[in-house]
This record gives C-alpha cells, structure tokens and sequence, in this order.
C-alpha cells in the first residue's frame, strides 16, 4: 500500500499527512460543531455523543481512539442495547474524490463492508465480527461498525510495548492466522448486499490490521480486521491502486508478520531500513524448524499450495531445537550431504573463529556509541518506579502561549500529554494540574515565577529563568530551541539553496533589526529580493530570540518590534505556501519554536552559525545519520529528527526548567514531577511533542528504547 503520507496532497497539512495530523482532532475539541480542520480544511474528527444512523439502529460517538490503517476509530456504543461498538471512520474528501467517485465508492462499500457465513451459522473464525456499514447521504465519510473486542490492541502497538514474541507464541499467531486463512479462502460467505461468494482473499494483513486479545492466563487470540475490499476502497483514486491481492499473498503477508513479531522490531537498527528476512543475521537463533517454515511460508523457499496446506505441515514442526538452529541455515542440510563429519566440524570451528573476530572488531568499533548512552541507561525507567511521591494536588504554571502550554495540548499515543502527565503514577494519589497565567510583558517579574514565589502555584516550567531569586531552585527537563526558516521548495531554486542551508546570528540580528532589506545584501549570489521578516506570536519564543540574536539591547529590540510582522507560525507557513503556490518567489524568513516548526516542509530550517564557528544544523537525515541539507525531502517526516548531542552546541537552543520553591516545609511536588520528567518515560514523551532530551537515547524517539517504555 502507497505511504499515507502520499495521500491527500490536495490538502495543504503542515505535518503532511492529514489523515493522522492532530490538528483535525484538535479544531474539533476547541470548536463546537467544526466539521473541517481550520488550518487546511480536511474532515475534522467526530465530536463526543455525535450520532450515526444506520439500518441496525444509532450509534453513538463516546471517544476518539486514533488512527488505524485508512481511517480513524471511535469508542462507542449501539443506543438501542448499550453494547459497545468500535466505529471506523472512512473519509471521501472532496478535494481528493470528485462527486461521482465519492457516490460509485459509497455505493460499493454499503455492498460489502463486512462479511459473514453464507448459511448464517455463528462461528468465532477470529475475523472481526462487523455489525454494518454505513455511508453518510450527504457526506464525504462513511462508517464500519464493528462488535468491540474488549481489552485487544494491534500486534503493531502489542510489539511496542511487549517486544519480541517467543518462538512457541510466534507459532501460536501463525496456528491461528493460518487458520482463519483457511476459513476465509474457502467458505461460502456473505456481503451485506447479500451476495454470497466462495471464499474471499484478505489482502491487507499487517501488524496494524491485526488485532490480539490476551486473556488473564496469558493465552491470547488474534483477529484479523480491516480487508482490503473494503479498504481500498478509500485510497484516492490520483494514487496507484493496490492490484487484488491472491491466497498465496495472504500466506506471503501472515509470514512476514510472524518475522517481526519473533525478531520483535520492523526496522534494522544499523540502516534504520525495514528488515529483510533474507539477511540470515535477522533471525533469532532459537527455532530451526520454525525459520524454514516462515521461508517457505514467504517463498524464500518452496511455497505451499494453500493455507490448509501450511496449517497442516506447522502442526507436524518439531518443537524448537536451540542446538541445532545455531549451525543451521535453510541450506544446512546440504552442506551435512557434502561434507564428511570431521571436515563439518573444523568448517564449523572455522565460523566460530572467524565471527568471534568480527563480533570483537564491531565491539571496539562502537564503544564509543555505547558511552554516548550511559546517562540514558543511569534513568530511572518509568514513573512507577519514581519513590516517595507526595500525596496531595499541586497546581503548577507556565506562561499562556508558551512551549510547554502548546505541548501539553499534542497527542501522544493517542492521548494528550496534559492529561498523561496530570496522574503520572497510577497507584500514587499525586494530581498535577497546569494553569497558565499571562505576563504584562516578560521583562522580570516573571508572572509564572512570581505565582510561585507567591505560593499562588507550586512550581512553574519555563525557559525564562535569569533572574530567579535564590529561594527557588530550577531542574531542566528538556531543551527546547528555535529554528529559522526560509521558503523551500526542494525541485527549484530557492532561498535555502542560495543560502547554502545556514545563516549566521549576525545576519539575523542585521535582517530583524532592519539593517539588511534585500537578499543580495547578504551574498550577490541571492536573488534580488526583498527580506521580508517574521516572527512567531508566542512571547517566550520572541524572548528568547532577543536574548541569543539581539542580545538583549533596547536599541535593537526597538528595530525589531516597529519593523517585523508578528504572525502565527501556521499563519506564516500558509503564506510562505501560497506565495510559492502562486509561482511567486517569496522572501519570507521567519523563526519558531522546534515542536511547530521542525514537523512541516513549507520552510527549510537553516544551520545557524555563530561568530566564526561552523554552522550547526540539529535536524539529521535518519537513513543517512547526517545532518539535513536543501535537497533532501522534508516533507517525508519520518526520515529525519533533531539529533541531541548536535542539539546541544545549537547557538539557538536552550533548556526548559522546572522552577519550585526551596522551602522544607513545602511539599516537593516541583522536585518530584522534575524527577517524573527525567526518568526514560519523562524524556520519551518530552521527545514525541517536539522537545529535546537532555541525554542521547538509543536511535531515536520511535526506537524500541522509547517503545519498550510503558
């Protein structure tokens, strides 16, 4: 299937991708009623109670669960019984299907969104159980709903949290996989139109589409959902469309998910590259017999005929052989024919000698990386483990409009960091609630400080921490920073290839102080064009930029408010884009803070060099491990990220602290979240809403270092 951030380019998402974009969910919240996202228009996500009507009764709204595969889920539950349901939200946006795609498309999904046993028999072959599908008259979004399996999850999400599959369980997956395979190629079965077929092809299995329930005694069920006869149906139709899928693709698909489940990740952590079952150092080395089983199961090796056929020579496997898979390769036994016994063993030896020389050259190879990491493996793990956490409810501050109230507000595995952090220990009776206050201006006192030296709040977060008094200790958290960025658009000539990706402080000062107006000024080599100066609204940020680039004098903090535009950063990223979209070549420059401005690719966020020292540019290139340059894609947002140990000789970085009160007598509810927010848990999260940790993790924030953590 094409990458979901392929699809909807009609609409103008500033993360690209508008189908998992927080943004939709976010107007929804803020906005009663609003059916479109404010900042580019795509469907908003559906409010809480919203009602759906279908023939087998109303449906209500309870929660927005998140996104899985090509559309987005809801809690709910059927008005009529109370039982509860999951919706899954299908959308037919306008501007990406015209009216007679959107009508054929809704049409055909009534016809066979679901399907069940021809004769009407109840039978649990673990596929999940649709109730109906219902496609808004008037609308651009259609609905499945589905019987909810209590306490189930995707294998995708199972592996985050679990990691690895044994090879006993990855057997148990493929018993049960293989199985309902069998039932699905080869009974009759029934869509909702009422036409009945014989047998129908998956055509969609993945880790996401593929949901397990564990039960009490650790057994567990798989079920599979969301098949591509209905699924597809949603790709927009400027894409390429997925070609129907065979059996055997089926048998293709289950065998590469029971490979990342028993290797327990998707990606090469060398290359970052999703994993290739070819490459023989992937596999573990515990099961031989279940190794050559998935090759043949993925057509590595001779493929089987059906899935009864695989089913059958699984249940037949030998149990797992840990001696004998560590000599053997699928090829093994040919090499046993050829081979007398003594000779075998020296070939063996041999191996043994020559991979204890190579493991030994990689070891001293990265030592070095290995150190990098010694801070992170000194946290403590989660907050559960965090001690002495004081009972009570602290309130806590920070300034309106400032990094740490934006964040709090982005999801984070579908919730929002606010409200993960408001009862960060489960079993501890702690309550952190923020409140944001507004400073007159940010010249001291401080309101968020203030509030706290008052004992109106009992800590605060904040990066503006100069002139706090020696009654209040600070602990940072995080590092937040800005990014400068100019139009980029990476097919033409622009400003950030002029430029050569990077800019000096100097020139800053100079451009946001009036004293350059035109491009040329800078390099003859820019084009004759005039400098046209942003900034972002939110005063922290703007506090911070005086303090690094105009170094806090009166003079040129005069220049910088009579001569620059102040706009919200979305504001100034559609104007960028409709300039561009116009065929204009646009002299905007503009800063903002790096969880708004690191996730989009309207701007090209310049390497900042200070005085005479190289430029830094903290955004890295993830396949590569190498800082970003002009031509790279930025609009593909997971291939890059904000690399910490570069981030910290950044001339525009800077830490974020927690300020509380160094009084005794008070409890240490300011010290006690600091140390909440510092753990792995703390400093994953931090990472996911677009802060930066204090220490290097392993890999990146989407690396099993992050995913392992609870």
């Amino acid at each position: 299937m094409p990458s979901f951030e392929s699809f909807y380019q009609e609409y103008p998402c500033s993360y690209n991708s508008p189908l998992s974009c927080d943004r939709p969910f976010q107007t929804a919240q803020q906005i009663k009623g609003a059916k479109f996202c404010l900042e580019c228009g795509f469907p908003a996500t559906l409010p809480q109670e919203a009602e759906i009507k279908g023939n087998q009764g109303t449906y209500q709204i309870a929660s927005f669960v998140g996104v899985r595969g090509l559309g987005r889920l809801y809690s709910g539950i059927q008005l009529k019984d109370k039982q509860p349901v999951i919706i899954k939200e299908y959308l037919l946006p306008n501007r990406s299907f015209n009216e007679s795609e959107t009508l054929k498309r809704k049409e055909t999904f009534k016809r066979v969104g679901g399907v069940s046993l021809a004769d009407s028999r109840i039978q649990n072959f673990r596929l999940v159980e649709t109730k109906e599908a219902i496609a808004d008259q008037k609308g651009e979004r259609c609905y499945l709903i589905t019987k909810g399996i209590e306490s189930s999850q995707t294998l995708a999400k199972y592996l985050i949290e679990k990691g690895a599959m044994t090879s006993v369980e990855v057997r148990e997956v493929l018993n049960q996989g293989l199985q309902t395979l069998q039932f699905l190629h080869t009974q009759k079965l029934r869509f909702p139109s009422n036409q009945i077929q014989l047998g129908i092809t998956h055509g969609n299995i993945s880790l996401d589409s593929t949901l397990i329930k564990v039960e009490n005694n650790q057994k567990f069920s798989i079920y599979f959902c969301d098949l591509a006869i209905w699924e597809n149906l949603f790709i927009p139709p400027i894409i390429t469309q997925p070609v129907p899928a065979r059996p055997e693709q089926d048998l293709e698909s289950l065998g590469l998910v029971a490979f990342s489940l028993w290797v327990g990740r998707i990606t090469n952590f060398s290359s970052n590259q999703p994993l290739d079952p070819r490459d023989n150092q992937q596999w573990p080395d515990t099961d031989s017999h279940l190794k050559q089983f998935i090759y043949r199961l993925i057509g590595l090796d001779t493929p089987f005929e059906n899935a009864e056929a695989a089913r059958q020579a699984l249940l037949q496997l030998p149990k797992e052989d840990h001696v004998n898979s560590v000599t053997r390769s699928p090829a093994s036994p040919e090499i046993e024919k050829r081979l007398p016994m003594p000779l075998l063993l020296l070939v063996i030896l041999a191996l043994l000698l020559l991979g204890g020389g190579i493991w030994y050259w990689f070891l001293g190879r990265k030592t070095d990386t290995a150190n990098q990491y010694i801070q992170w493996s000194r946290l403590v793990r989660n907050f559960s483990e965090v001690p002495n956490v004081p009972s009570g409810q602290f309130t806590y501050t920070g300034e309106k409009d400032s990094t740490w109230s934006y964040v709090l507000t982005q999801l984070v595995d579908n919730s929002r960091l606010g409200d993960l952090l408001t009862r960060p220990k489960a079993d501890a009776t702690a309550t952190f609630n923020y409140e944001s206050v507004l400073s007159s201006n940010l010249n001291n006192p401080i309101k968020s400080i203030e509030e706290v030296q008052t004992s109106k709040k009992d800590f605060a977060i904040t990066s503006l921490v100069d002139n706090i008094t020696d009654k209040l200790a600070k602990k940072p958290v995080a590092y937040d920073g800005l990014l400068v960025y100019v139009a980029f658009n990476k097919r033409d000539s622009n400003l950030a290839n002029a430029l050569g990706g990077q800019i000096s402080l100097e020139q800053l000062r100079q451009i946001y102080t009036g004293n350059i107006t035109n491009w040329q000024q800078i390099s003859p080599k820019l084009p004759n064009l005039t400098v046209k100066p942003f900034a972002p609204t939110e005063p922290e940020a703007i506090s911070k930029f005086q303090e690094i680039v105009l170094k806090n004098d009166p003079q040129n903090e005069a220049l910088f408010k009579a001569k620059v535009t102040k706009l919200d950063t979305t504001k100034t990223q559609n104007q960028i884009r409709s300039e561009t979209l116009e065929g204009r070549t646009t002299g905007i420059i503009s800063f903002g803070i790096i969880s708004k401005t690191s996730s989009q690719c309207t701007g090209y966020p310049l390497a900042i060099a200070d005085g005479k020292k190289s430029a830094i540019q903290p955004l890295f290139q993830r396949r590569a491990r190498r800082s970003i340059n002009p031509s790279d894609d930025l609009c593909q947002h997971d291939d890059y990220y904000v690399d910490v140990t570069t981030f910290q000789s950044y001339p525009l970085g800077y830490p974020i602290f927690v300020v509380y009160p160094k009084d005794s007598s008070r409890l240490p509810g300011g010290s006690t979240f600091a140390q909440m927010l510092t753990t792995r848990q703390g400093q994953c999260l931090l990472s996911k809403v677009g802060l930066v940790a204090l220490q290097p993790m392993p890999d990146d924030i989407n690396s099993y270092a992050c995913k392992s953590v609870p």
